[in-house]
């Protein structure tokens, strides 16, 4: 891949990011141009800025006592992400962030990913394995529709489209990520083609689909796979698993009508399995 270099650099140049106890209350969209996102996490809070804005926080603290500033922070995009956020290839998909495009080969996916400041910029191993197994399935089967449950930057939704599947929800209980998601699938000109959902992942999982996508907690993973919505679906992808983890889901997967038709272990740590049900 030659790199074109549109744009070239990185969204942000620092990261100003506050990390908060409590969840707020008011809209964080008052705070401005300098404000990107606040993600969410329990009753945890990390407000992002591209600038400094200890003014902001300190008028927040005095109108919101219910938050307790533990700490702040100051790093580089690629910083924040653990590594720079640059182009890869993940078999047959090429992935790129909008300001780093590159030339792609004929028979090459493209996906352009904007993480923003969402966790991953999609180089993590059980990202790496979900992708392959799309590829296997949409390759193989005619896969009308998916539900992609904790997509996050909402790429492996991005990527079955990609492949010809018509129809995908792809699904989030946090407003940050589904708003990253929403700007990848406008990016990638889907709008018509995926759906991204705020919401939980086993309210979300009777919705009617052909492949069910699910690299998430694990959980959340072992609720999903005892509810009768799971074996409505006609192949599975779970992953985000560890090693123990991984062998309380095949018990529980070994007693029902499902067949494991792959296994990726990445790094003897994250596992990915794959199936269909039978």
């Amino acid at each position: 891949m030659d790199d074109q270099k549109v744009g070239g650099l990185s969204p942000y140049n620092q990261l100003f990011i506050y990390y908060f106890q409590g969840r707020l209350i008011s809209k964080a969209e008052s705070f401005g141009d300098r404000f990107i996102g606040n993600w969410e996490e329990g009753d945890t809070s990390f407000l992002f800025f591209s600038e400094s804005a200890d003014d902001i926080i300190d008028q927040l603290l005095r109108i919101q006592p219910q938050l307790t500033l533990e700490d702040r922070f100051c790093m580089s995009y690629d910083q924040w992400h653990g590594e720079p956020v640059n182009p890869f290839r993940s078999g047959r998909f090429s992935i790129m962030p909008p300001w780093r495009m590159v030339d792609i080969e004929a028979d090459d996916v493209p996906i352009i990913l904007d993480p923003g400041v969402v966790f991953g910029a999609g180089t993590h191993p059980t990202t790496r394995d979900c992708l392959e197994a799309i590829e296997i399935v949409c390759y193989n089967n005619t896969v009308e529709s998916s539900l992609d449950l904790g997509t996050g930057t909402g790429l492996l939704a991005i990527a079955a489209a990609r492949l010809g599947c018509r129809q995908n929800v792809a699904v989030d209980n946090n407003f940050l990520a589904v708003k990253t998601a929403r700007k990848n699938v406008a990016l990638n000109k889907l709008d018509d083609h995926v759906r991204i959902v705020c919401g939980s992942a086993e309210d979300l999982l009777d919705w009617n689909a052909d492949l069910l996508i699910a690299n998430i907690h694990y959980d959340v993973m072992r609720k999903l796979i005892v509810r009768p919505g799971f074996l409505k679906k006609k192949w599975f992808i779970l992953s985000g698993l560890l090693r123990t983890e991984t062998s309380q889901i095949e018990m529980q997967l070994s007693q029902k009508p499902v067949t494991i038709i792959e296994k990726w272990v990445r790094d003897w740590v994250w596992h990915t399995l794959f199936g269909r049900v039978d």
